[in-house]
C-alpha cells in the first residue's frame, strides 16, 4: 500500500510503548492499563468514556465522571505526560453567551476538539430526550454553551478537527430515547456552528459479529493524505448483553459520507479483565486519539467496561494497511449518502 501520512503538527512528547512482539493486531494495549481507576476524586464513583488534546506544554482532557450518585458531568483533567492524570475535583461549569450559569441536568461521553484557536466540548445530555451539547472554551477557565445542534434523539456527536469546503463538519448518531438498539453514523454541516444541515448518511451496521448491532462514531477524525481515519465503535449482542468493540475506517477527504475503505475485522475488542468486568462489562469505547505527523504514531484513549481508561497505540501506517488489507463496503457507502 501506499505511504500514509498523517496530516497536522507534530507531537514529540506523545505518550508512547513499542509493540509487543506477540500481538498479531494493528492496535495494541499499553501495559499500564487502565490510566485512570475507580475513584478517581472524591464524590465521583468512576471515570471513563474521555478525550485529551495537548495544550500548552502538556495536556488538557474532559472526562466522564459518574458521580455517587449515579448522574453523569464532565470533568476537567490536566497531565504532563497523557497517562498521569490530576482530574478536578469540580464538575465543569457551564455559561450562557451572557455568562450566566447554564448547566444540562447531566453530561457524559464527551469528546473534545480544537478548531482554528477554539476548543469544542460536544457530549450526550438531555434536551426533552438523548441529545447532544456543545460548549467553546479558548482558555479552559469559562465554557460556554453553544444551542444544541439537532433535536432529540441523538448521541455520539463528533466533530472534524477542520472545516472542509468552508464547512464545519459533525458526525452523530440518531437514536431513540432508550438504549437504542439500532444506529447509523450520519454527517451534517454548518457555516457558522449553530446551524446544521445538509445531512449525509456515512455507513451503518454491518454483517460483521461485532458490528451488526449498532455503530458510533469515537475520536475525531484524523487526517492524512488518502482520507480521514475514523476510529468508531461497533456492537453487538449476546446472551449477556451488549459487546463494545473498536473499528476502523477511511472517509473521503472531500466529501466524508463517501466510505473508501472499511475494516471487516474490529481492531480492539473486549479481551482484558479490565474491559470485560466492570459497571457494564465488556465495552472498548474510543472517545479520543493523539497524533504525531513526524512519526505517524497514534495514541488511542478509550472507556473500559464504563469503569475506567485505556490507552492503546498503532501507527497510521499499520492501521491504515489493515483496513485496505480487510475492506468491504456496505450497499452505497462509496457514494454520497443522500437520497
Amino acid at each position: 500500500m501506499r505511504k500514509v501520512n498523517i496530516i497536522g503538527e507534530p507531537l514529540k512528547n506523545i505518550p508512547w510503548q513499542e509493540k509487543p512482539g506477540n500481538c498479531n493486531m494493528p492496535v495494541w494495549r499499553y501495559a499500564g492499563n487502565p490510566i485512570i481507576r475507580r475513584s478517581p476524586v472524591p464524590g465521583v464513583s468512576r471515570v471513563f468514556n474521555s478525550a485529551v488534546l495537548p495544550y500548552d506544554d502538556g495536556f488538557i482532557g474532559v472526562f466522564r465522571g459518574e458521580q455517587t450518585d449515579g448522574i453523569p458531568f464532565i470533568y476537567l483533567g490536566s497531565s504532563k505526560d497523557a497517562v498521569n492524570w490530576d482530574i478536578n475535583s469540580h464538575k465543569i461549569l457551564f455559561t450562557d453567551d451572557k455568562g450566566e450559569p447554564f448547566m444540562p441536568s447531566y453530561a457524559y461521553d464527551p469528546r473534545l476538539v480544537k478548531i482554528d484557536e477554539k476548543y469544542y466540548i460536544i457530549w450526550c445530555q438531555d434536551a426533552y430526550g438523548a441529545a447532544i451539547g456543545m460548549a467553546e472554551t479558548t482558555d479552559f477557565r469559562t465554557f460556554k454553551r453553544i444551542e444544541n445542534p439537532f433535536l432529540p434523539f441523538n448521541r455520539n456527536a463528533v466533530l472534524f478537527p477542520r472545516k472542509v469546503g468552508g464547512r464545519y463538519l459533525l458526525l452523530s448518531r440518531p437514536s431513540d430515547s432508550g438504549h437504542t438498539p439500532f444506529g447509523d453514523i450520519f454527517i451534517s454541516e454548518s457555516k457558522d456552528m449553530e446551524y446544521w444541515g445538509h445531512h449525509r448518511h456515512v455507513m451503518g451496521k454491518s454483517s460483521n459479529w461485532w458490528e451488526n448491532v449498532k455503530i458510533g462514531a469515537g475520536a475525531a477524525p484524523i487526517e492524512t493524505n488518502i482520507g480521514w481515519l475514523l476510529l468508531y465503535h461497533g456492537v453487538t449482542g449476546t446472551c449477556n448483553g451488549y459487546v463494545y468493540s473498536m473499528g476502523a475506517a477511511i472517509l473521503d477527504k472531500n466529501e466524508p459520507s463517501k466510505v473508501i475503505a472499511r475494516s471487516r475485522r474490529f481492531i480492539l475488542t473486549p479481551e482484558t479483565e479490565y474491559e470485560e468486568r466492570g459497571f457494564v462489562p465488556n465495552v472498548c469505547f474510543p472517545c479520543a486519539a493523539l497524533c504525531d505527523s513526524d512519526t505517524g504514531r497514534i495514541a488511542i484513549y478509550y472507556g473500559c467496561a464504563d469503569t475506567c481508561v485505556g490507552l492503546a497505540f498503532t501507527t497510521v501506517q499499520e492501521l491504515c494497511d489493515y483496513i485496505m488489507e480487510s475492506s468491504v463496503s456496505e450497499p452505497g457507502e462509496r457514494e454520497e449518502g443522500k437520497k
